[in-house]
């Protein structure tokens, strides 16, 4: 990408990066206006034709980004790729529609794993790929969109089935609209507060990663990029294979709390961390917070009925876009401010801002432990 910026602005590094960041914020907004739209034609067309036709719609856009002319249509391209990234709202629905609620958590965990193999792997495929050209990627991206449009045609079958499926709403085209419609229900309104600060605090380790290791301990950018895959390859084993039994031993909500605990160690290690040793005592404390994600959709899932299941995970989607779009903006500005040469050098201060954020997470889940358990214990005896 930054090469790309690079050849249609004839921008440096420091310009480039801030036209990447106007890239990185439009894809996040795309994704908070959009994900209750695709949930909600999933409630309507059924999980299937949604998945497929974003799948190959996002094998275009790439193709876009691909042949761009210029930086116009390089947003252009971002744009449609955040409208089309929300795909992932009708493959959660696939789970809500055919797993029960005891098991949900465990199905949740293997899309996210599957999600956390990506980050380690596309990286990876991009290097690769880019080095017989700053656009290969793009076109390598572009198959793998197609390749999955087209294993799904064949091998994924419809799980909402048509009486189930509910009108669309032009309600659903305001996805503020949205949240407040499904954050009506106690449990959900809790648990979405809960995974905004969550994801918010994320941003310390996406947003200012690769800045704080140079800054810290020189890493080269090798170092980074090797860290940021150990923390991906950790939370995806984590989320795939922890996240089931988890649940099923100590109950959705204490296995989200239990897993949040773990946070709190994690940031302060590296925001105080004096080696390399804490770091990776760090990155494996911080993989165990995996879980909680999952554990939180369980819960939400529970209290929705099949025919608003594509909704609900919209309003989920569009919580975790917010996050990606104040996040970046809260985290670097934390980080430039108290890295520089003016005042106090801490350059761990957005790890201890992140574990605040989890705190203060932690503290809204226990307060509301028993309404929670309650309203999730009546849903899954009504289901069963």
């Amino acid at each position: 990408m930054p090469g790309l910026l690079g050849e249609l602005t004839g921008a440096g590094p420091a310009d480039a990066a801030a036209y990447g960041g106007l890239l990185l914020l439009s894809y996040a907004a795309m994704q908070f206006l959009f994900a209750p739209v695709i949930g909600n034609l999933s409630d309507r067309f059924g999980r299937k034709p949604v998945l497929l036709a974003t799948l190959f719609a996002l094998a275009i856009d790439y193709l876009i980004m691909a042949f761009a002319p210029s930086l116009t249509w390089l947003v252009i391209g971002r744009i449609l790729a955040g409208i089309m990234g929300a795909a992932w709202v009708a493959a959660n629905s696939c789970i809500a529609d055919v797993m029960p609620v005891d098991r949900r958590g465990s199905g949740f965990g293997w899309i996210a794993g599957a999600g956390a193999a990506g980050i380690v792997l596309g990286p990876v495929a991009g290097g690769v790929t880019g080095e017989f050209g700053i656009r290969v990627p793009f076109l390598l991206a572009a198959g793998l969109a197609l390749l999955g449009a087209i294993i799904g045609w064949f091998v994924l079958h419809e799980t909402l089935s048509k009486d189930a499926r509910s009108p669309f709403r032009l309600a659903s085209i305001n996805p503020l609209a949205v949240l407040f419609r499904v954050a009506r229900n106690p449990v959900i309104s809790t648990c979405l507060v809960a995974i905004f600060l969550v994801q918010l605090s994320s941003q310390a380790h996406m947003s200012i990663w690769a800045f704080w290791g140079e800054q810290r301990f020189g890493w080269t950018p090798f170092l980074s990029g090797l860290t940021a895959s150990m923390f991906a390859v950790v939370l995806g084993t984590v989320q795939a294979v922890l996240t089931g039994p988890s649940i099923a031993r100590f109950g959705a909500l204490p296995a989200a709390i239990g897993a949040l605990v773990f946070g709190i160690p994690s940031y302060l290690l590296l925001a105080f961390a004096p080696s390399m040793g804490f770091v990776l005592l760090a990155i494996v404390l911080g993989g165990l917070t995996g879980i909680a994600f999952p554990a939180l959709q369980t819960m939400m899932t529970a209290q929705t009925d099949k025919s608003a299941q594509g909704e609900l995970q919209g309003a989920i989607g569009s919580t975790h876009s917010l996050s990606a779009m104040v996040g970046p903006i809260l985290m670097t500005q934390v980080f430039a401010h108290s890295a520089d040469d003016q005042g106090v050098y801490f350059p761990g201060a957005a790890f201890v801002l992140a574990t605040c954020l989890l705190c203060i997470a932690i503290v809204l889940l226990l307060s509301r432990k028993s309404e929670i358990e309650r309203r999730v214990g009546a849903s899954a005896s009504t289901a069963d």
